[in-house]
């Protein structure tokens, strides 16, 4: 026993429990789904679906998870990207198309830009620019 009376493996079983409990509680934080930010892919043949993406605001992060509720339904088809504002390509990409955190940009296989969302609120608002596009959902 040490000298607070509990003995050390029940305080390296504590120990071990809050250092997990911490971890769970991190990666619970961290956005999910990867969005590739790499924007020369863009124009490369396949149509590109861009959010713009501030870690400083909200909106961006939900917005990714409306599009990655979805997004299977599409992945075949097309390419999810992100421009990140915190970067100097993305805070250049963002302003070159007038886009803000949360702003949505679906552009076509040739890289012409097809249809802007400014924060969409639901997944549906996503898809009717998609099927506008004639991009649609894979069953």
């Amino acid at each position: 026993m040490g000298k607070s009376g509990i003995p050390r493996l029940v305080k390296t079983m504590i120990t071990v429990a809050v250092i997990l409990a911490a971890c769970t509680l991190v990666f619970s934080q961290l956005p999910q789904g990867v969005f590739p930010t790499d924007l020369s892919r863009i124009g490369q043949g396949t149509p590109t679906l861009v959010v713009a993406r501030d870690d400083n605001f909200v909106a961006g992060a939900e917005v990714m998870a409306l599009i990655n509720s979805i997004r299977a339904e599409y992945n075949d088809r097309v390419q999810f990207l992100a421009a990140h504002m915190g970067h100097p390509d993305g805070q250049a990409f963002a302003h070159h198309h007038g886009m803000q955190d949360g702003t949505v940009a679906l552009f076509a296989g040739d890289g012409s830009r097809l249809a802007t969302l400014h924060v969409p609120q639901t997944t549906d608002e996503i898809r009717r620019v998609l099927a506008d596009a004639d991009i649609h959902q894979t069953y």
